[in-house]
Parts: C-alpha cells; structure tokens; sequence
C-alpha cells in the first residue's frame, strides 16, 4: 500500500494519507498481463457486478483505473483480441490464446482514457472478500434491455 504527502498552503507539512495498491493481473494461459493501481486499494476498493447481457455473459467484475493506472507488459494491450457491440466504441478485451475476459477499453467514451477491469483477471484475489456495488446496465445503460444474441446476423454471417 502507498501513501502520499503533500505540503500545505501555509508552508508547513501536511500529510494527506491517499492509500492505493497495485496489483498483478492477467488471462489463465499467462499470454497476457499486467498490472493495476487502484486507490483505494481492495477491500476498500467496490468492484461493480453489472447484470448488463456482456457484463453477465462475460462474467465481468469490474473496478475503473485511469489507463495510467494499467501497466501492459510485454506489449500485452496490443495482442488482446477485441469484441465491439451495439454502439461499437468500446473494446471488450479478451486473450486470444485461452479466452480469458480481461474487460472493457473505454479510450473513446471518456475523456480521460479509463478501463474497466476484470476483478476475475487478478492474480490471487479472493472474491468473497471485495466489497461489491450493484449495477442496473439492463435499464440503466442506453439501449436498455438484454442484447446478447442480437450482435449476429445470421443472414449475412457477420456482427451486425
């Protein structure tokens, strides 16, 4: 765990204690990894559990570091193979190699560039002890509704 100190505005010290963790994460086959700074650090740290169709097909947990908060090692974020859905802007990341749902790029919906990792990605993380926060993607996040299945054309043999 980390903490910073900042100096306050009459010149004296004042310690701001802003605690963060960093964690080792990656696919099951070890093709990709990498690391993630979150602050607060687990257990403090709420992972949403979506009940969106992606979120449950893909069995993501997701906690949202700022891309500078993401260490990609060995060009990692480049070999992740990628899925777009329903508004094509966001990158589901997965390992090309075992499958692995590693989570969602969101370079271009945000303005800062941000990822939503999944907690499932994370190297000896215990699950039953995060804290977790619902999320209502199914009618929350526009289109709402369940749109697994409707990304396929069967006509044209191609994502829609």
């Amino acid at each position: 765990m980390n903490t910073t100190t900042t100096a306050s505005n009459d010149g004296g010290k004042k310690e701001e204690r802003k605690q963060s963790g960093t964690y080792e994460a990656g696919c099951h086959c070890g093709y990709i990894k990498f690391s993630v700074t979150l602050s607060p650090p687990f257990p403090v740290y709420k992972v949403l559990n979506c009940n969106c169709s992606v979120c449950s097909h893909l069995g993501y947990l997701l906690v949202y570091p700022k891309a500078k908060d993401v260490a990609w090692h060995n060009n990692s974020r480049e070999r992740c193979a990628s899925y777009r859905f329903n508004t094509k802007q966001k990158d589901q990341m997965f390992c090309p190699k075992c499958g692995a749902s590693l989570g969602i790029d969101f370079e271009s919906v945000f303005k800062e560039h941000t990822y939503g990792i999944n907690a499932r990605t994370f190297y000896g993380l215990n699950l039953d002890e995060l804290e977790y926060k619902k999320g209502d993607g199914v009618n929350k996040v526009p289109p709402a509704g369940d749109l697994s299945g409707h990304v396929w054309d069967e006509d044209a043999q191609e994502l829609k």
